[in-house]
């Protein structure tokens, strides 16, 4: 073993979840069931060591090689690749307990810093999967393949940032790359994106802190010279960037795979999770590649399987070594043999925010789209009533309250973690509820809203969610989407609304799986608003939701007939052991993200304010950092025009024998035309201010 500095400070993007405990897995780990037969056995040790991977305009990206030892003289290895701007130094006590799993499975396993970030050198990339990252990639991929102990083959993997460069490398296909794996990631960079979901204006928390991150200079020495300055500190925040890109268009299209499905020639294995923002992508993958593809998806959030919230988890690091056997060993594992999707199937549950268990059974399916669901249509009705049967011709209005649907974007604000009870959300919405059900109902996929709709005003957002109303009338959300109204005809190309004219949108919701229990009624909700999720739009308004005819308003839910398939035979996850305090040396209390603490309203202003918090404190060998932030959003139902979020971002590290502070004052506010946009990026050394920088823009309103 070896002796290396750890910590939880950055293990994935927009989604991240730092609780690290001092206790890590060991590096061997015993067989648990038949499918360990169908893997490479644990029979290696591991050492670790920094290297620099030169690119060909003579900048150097760091990179931790962790190696196996106790071979045979001269034996080779596949080597497999994460690659983010996650600072490897800081987060090794995070990575071990998977480095160590496939290192003990005969795999090298090589963390890079993206260029600009952690000890890797040169100027930050500009944004996040810029053609400088990528490029780069493909060299580091290049010069891997190359090394003394590689077989020649490497494979990709990672959740959320190297899940989705993942993805990207595979659209290139360089020769060297063989397989990936992809967790908790998406193609679509526009409407799955944490930036624009479902093609709305919305202000992440990993968007402002990321920023502050992004100006850090690598530990232990934080070094802090006029290279640092000019390469970090003094770059332009990349929220600046993404959000004067308000439509679809080339800036989404340089990433995103969604429309180059037939370019990628590597096989291709997708995870996710319910209770993840980019879950939708896997069947998406399944449906389009041509390359050879699996996917599983089960009842996690934006986080590592063997490590899950809520619970249960499974043991994917063996699915991964079986994958990667197959396709960088050439070793028969059986895993091509089995269906191409592992579905957990969701149990009812009451509503959150916080779950400890999600109950439910997994499930094999042969792939996307499954010709046994039953699509059926189920249509709102006058009397807010849910229905098999057309409604009469009718329409029902609704009054825009801008600072309403807390509730449903779950405590960090996306569509990913455990919503809380739909009720306060659902008194602001358009409610339809089915009658009691005399059976089971499970459905899987994408339930699709087709709506009739009209508005007063020249831009109107829609909402509909889905949702389980139990007998004692609790409301769990299952799966929800917003929709742009301007976008009904091109996200590329909006068009204002016709106030007054009735037109057709069709909301396809999130990825979901659930079963309804008999006794209990299926919900579809409208609204025009999930504040502070996503940004209200200008004007005060009242829209429509009109009936009629087959063609009428109406959702379509995936229906799983009765009948139960094959289950897959996944290893649970291991109990944790203790290893040597090396590799335990960092305890980490920084969840990463903020979670709304409060929401206060002023009856007599209409003024409504939701605040978010977040701290931790995470301990290095070398020191102490420390992370705070406070967001405000704030909004108005009598004027949504003037809507705004602030935030205040601070990250201290305390070393022997000095104090230093990165602090990140963000702010984006509106009125009926614009975005006005201001940051500014402070350094203090013991409470001295060393740096300031100050950026402000403004983006005309294009749509949102």
């Amino acid at each position: 073993m070896f002796t290396s500095s750890s910590s939880s400070s950055s293990s994935s993007r927009n989604r991240v979840y730092f609780a690290i405990a001092a206790l890590v897995f060991v590096t061997v780990f015993t067989a648990m069931s038949r499918a360990d037969e169908t893997a490479s056995a644990p029979l290696y040790e591991i050492e670790r060591s920094e290297v620099w991977i030169p690119m060909p305009d003579g900048i150097r990206l760091a990179a931790d090689l962790y190696r196996p030892t106790g071979g045979d003289p001269g034996e080779k290895f596949p080597i497999l690749l994460e690659y983010d701007p996650y600072r490897k130094d800081d987060s090794r006590g995070g990575r071990y307990s998977i480095y160590s799993y496939f290192v003990a499975r005969g795999y090298i396993v090589a963390r890079v810093d993206i260029r600009g970030t952690g000890r890797s050198e040169g100027r930050l990339v500009p944004h996040e999967y810029s053609k400088q990252e990528l490029d780069d990639g493909e060299k580091i991929i290049e010069w891997l393949s190359q090394q003394e102990h590689s077989n020649g083959n490497v494979g990709m993997f990672g959740l959320s940032w190297s899940g989705f460069n993942s993805i990207q490398m595979a659209v290139r296909n360089p020769p060297a790359l063989k397989a990936i794996i992809a967790i908790d990631a998406t193609e679509d960079l526009f409407q799955d994106d944490v930036h624009y979901m479902d093609g709305i204006f919305h202000v992440d928390s990993w968007e402002m802190y990321q920023d502050l991150y992004n100006a850090l200079p690598a530990g232990p020495d934080y070094v802090l010279d006029d290279e640092y300055f000019e390469n970090r500190f003094d770059t332009e925040p990349w929220m600046m960037t993404y959000k004067g890109q308000q439509r679809d268009g080339p800036f989404w299209d340089r990433a995103s795979a969604r429309d180059k499905y037939e370019q990628i020639r590597i096989p291709t294995f997708h995870i996710g999770g319910w209770y993840d923002g980019y879950r939708d992508s896997l069947p998406r993958m399944l449906e389009h590649l041509v390359a050879p593809a699996k996917a599983m998806i089960g009842a996690w959030i934006h986080a590592w399987p063997h490590e899950p919230y809520p619970n249960p988890g499974m043991e994917w690091r063996h699915e991964a070594v079986r994958w990667f056997d197959h396709w960088l060993k050439g070793i028969d594992t059986g895993i091509m043999d089995e269906p191409a999707l592992a579905v957990y199937v969701r149990d009812w549950h009451a509503p959150g925010p916080y779950l400890d268990f999600a109950p439910g059974r997994w499930r094999y399916e042969d792939g996307w789209p499954i010709d046994r669901i039953n699509q059926q249509k189920w249509y709102p009705q006058t009397n807010h009533t849910l229905s098999d049967k057309p409604a009469t011709d009718a329409a029902h209005q609704l009054r825009y309250v801008p600072s309403s649907g807390v509730e449903a974007g779950g405590p960090v604000m996306w569509w990913g973690d455990i919503a809380h009870d739909q009720r306060p959300t659902d008194a602001f919405s358009l409610v339809y509820d089915s009658e009691s059900l005399p059976e089971d109902v499970e459905i899987l996929g994408l339930p699709l809203a087709n709506l009739m709709v009209a508005a007063d005003a020249r831009q109107a957002n829609w909402f509909a969610r889905l949702s389980d109303v139990a007998p004692d009338g609790t409301v769990t959300q299952i799966t929800g989407a917003g929709f742009n109204g301007t976008h009904r005809t091109s996200a590329r190309s909006p068009e204002a609304i016709v106030p007054g004219e009735v037109f057709p949108l069709s909301i396809e919701m999130h990825f979901t799986s659930w079963v309804f229990p008999k006794g209990h009624k299926i919900r579809l909700a409208i609204s025009n608003a999930q504040w502070p999720m996503l940004w209200p739009t200008p004007y005060p308004m009242t829209t429509q939701l009109h009936f009629g005819g087959a063609e009428g308003s109406h959702v379509v839910l995936p229906v799983v007939p009765p009948g139960e398939g094959r289950s897959p035979e996944f290893l649970p996850v291991p109990r944790q052991e203790t290893v040597s305090s090396e590799e335990a040396d960092a305890v980490g209390t920084n969840s990463g993200y903020g979670e709304i603490e409060s929401v206060t309203r002023n009856p007599r202003t209409g003024d409504a304010l939701a605040v978010a918090t977040n701290s931790g404190t995470t301990e290095y060998e070398w020191g102490t950092e420390t992370f705070r932030e406070r967001i405000e959003y704030k909004t108005s139902d009598r004027h949504p025009e003037n809507t705004s979020v602030t935030g205040h971002y601070e990250i201290e590290i305390q070393l022997e024998n000095r104090l230093l502070l990165w602090e990140g004052d963000a702010s984006i506010s509106s009125d009926a035309t614009n975005f006005y946009y201001q940051y500014k990026r402070r350094l203090s050394e013991g409470g001295t201010l060393v740096r300031e920088k100050e950026w402000s823009k403004v983006f005309p309103r294009d749509h949102q």
